[in-house]
């Protein structure tokens, strides 16, 4: 697979400019004449506070990674696996939806030596960790922060139906082999192409066996799971928080990590390219609850710096190595 840096420049540009419009748009309607005093004075080690506490979620992302495909039964190296981190930030800072950097991460596993059957088990277990914590912080944050929305409760709303249709698809696939089977020998007979169905049938059962086993290891760690995707999230969550207080304001914890799991989910829905103006308009929505307008501006600029453009900006040169990579012999 060729990385083509044209079209990623280009992908690159127009979620920048789409960004970079949104937040203009958000200064002009939010900002005030103390906007830029406080813009002026703000506490440096707070903004690179904010930076380390989203460098850790990599780093956390990184672990979880390493620890899920060694249960997989495939060693990875911590260095390949903060490199497929930040390589998968990259591009799902370009795709309509933050988990479109997946394949890439299973490109990375599959050049390490893993089947991509079950580079893409590792994948989905996950999403489905990812997706399970949102489901219980969000409906705990919600209750504990009393910060009972209706936008934060349909985005919850509709990301359960998702979540329990993916599970009833999933546990077709593991329980109904037998309809697999004859789907395979369907799409054989009406296309003709035998071998390259034959080719992705192989890795299915490879992703189904990997899927089964891993999933039953998860079970099995489900506290050392737990823990390491609650920290993949929650530090990145307090970014916000980090720079409201460098801004001299409160940093109202609670409320804001809520607002961030609400972010984290609308995120997941592949609406713009790294959900690029979505996600600007949707945090100065759910923070103007609770932060002075003066500062939303200044907040919501500096949380995309810090997370949206540092993805792009650091993950750009481990995407571009990735997928020129070779496979391991």
């Amino acid at each position: 697979m060729n990385f083509n840096f044209s079209s990623a420049g280009k992908r690159v540009l127009l979620a920048t400019s789409i960004s970079i419009i949104s937040l203009i748009i958000i200064l002009k309607f939010t900002g005030t004449a103390d906007t830029w005093k406080a813009l002026s004075e703000i506490d440096i080690k707070f903004l690179l506070l904010a930076f380390i506490l989203h460098a850790l979620s990599w780093t956390f992302y990184s672990l979880r990674l390493k620890f899920l495909t060694s249960m997989a039964g495939h060693k990875v190296s911590f260095g390949l696996s903060f490199r497929s981190t930040l390589a998968t930030a990259f591009v799902g800072s370009l795709t309509p939806s933050a988990i479109g950097g997946e394949p890439i991460r299973i490109k990375i596993l599959a050049d390490d030596g893993m089947s991509y059957g079950a580079a893409t088990a590792v994948a989905v277990i996950e999403r489905l960790l990812d997706s399970f914590f949102f489901i219980l912080a969000l409906a705990v944050f919600l209750i504990i922060s009393g910060f009972l929305t209706g936008f934060g409760l349909e985005i919850g709303g509709i990301f359960m139906v998702i979540l329990i249709l993916s599970l009833i698809f999933l546990w077709q696939v593991v329980v109904k082999p037998d309809r697999i089977e004859r789907l395979m020998e369907w799409i054989k007979k009406k296309t003709g192409k035998k071998k390259i169905v034959d080719a992705f049938e192989k890795e299915l059962w490879l992703f189904r066996d990997a899927g089964i086993h891993l999933a039953e290891r998860t079970l099995a760690e489900t506290p050392v799971m737990a823990v390491l995707t609650a920290m993949i999230w929650l530090v990145d969550a307090l970014v916000p928080s980090a720079i409201l207080i460098g801004l001299g304001t409160d940093p109202n914890y609670l409320l804001s990590i809520t607002s961030q799991l609400i972010l984290s989910i609308i995120s997941l829905f592949p609406l713009t390219p790294g959900g690029v103006g979505v996600t600007e308009f949707s945090m100065t929505y759910l923070y103007s609850n609770f932060v002075q307008k003066n500062l939303l501006g200044p907040l919501v600029i500096l949380w995309r710096v810090i997370t949206y453009f540092a993805n792009i900006a650091i993950g750009s040169a481990f995407a571009g190595a990735s997928i020129n990579g070779r496979k391991k012999n």
